[in-house]
């Protein structure tokens, strides 16, 4: 859709109002299937009264299998999730400002069993988790009622 607000003038975009709660579009990326990876991109949470939030999938098997690193506007912080038989549990999250409506960068490079977590230029955390070992596809995502755009989005395989 159109946005004036980036170069090019263009974005993906979750436009859906959609209030479920427990309801987590994805923007799957069917081109690529990696292990060892890192992925960042811009996004900018516009709105949502449930959640406003943006994230990055990788991993992802499938829509119920994958872990997420989300940024969440309502809520302030940045969570790093992974999604298992559609069942998702946090594995570590730090509070941050994220706000609405401008455009943030989140980055997340995975690598064996390490992960890395970065928010606008700042890596936050990282951590072991040995879920997924396989490879997977890369995805944008989203949760519930988020309008959320995206922009700029870099994949780089580490292998």
């Amino acid at each position: 859709m159109d946005d004036p607000s980036v170069s090019a003038g263009r974005v993906l975009a979750q436009t859906s109002t959609d209030q479920t709660d427990y309801r987590f579009p994805l923007a799957i990326y069917d081109a690529v299937s990696v292990r060892d990876v890192e992925v960042t991109v811009a996004f900018k949470a516009v709105a949502g009264r449930i959640d406003r939030a943006g994230g990055i999938a990788v991993r992802l098997t499938d829509p119920d299998n994958y872990y997420v690193l989300r940024a969440n506007a309502l809520e302030d912080n940045v969570n790093f999730y992974h999604v298992v038989q559609g069942s998702r549990r946090q594995i570590h999250g730090i509070s941050t400002k994220v706000t609405s409506d401008e455009w943030h960068r989140l980055s997340l490079r995975a690598a064996g069993d390490q992960f890395a977590i970065g928010f606008d230029g700042k890596m936050l955390f990282a951590v072991t988790d040995r879920t997924f070992a396989n490879a997977g596809k890369v995805a944008l995502w989203t949760k519930a009622d988020s309008v959320t755009h995206f922009d700029d989005l870099t994949i780089w395989p580490l292998s």
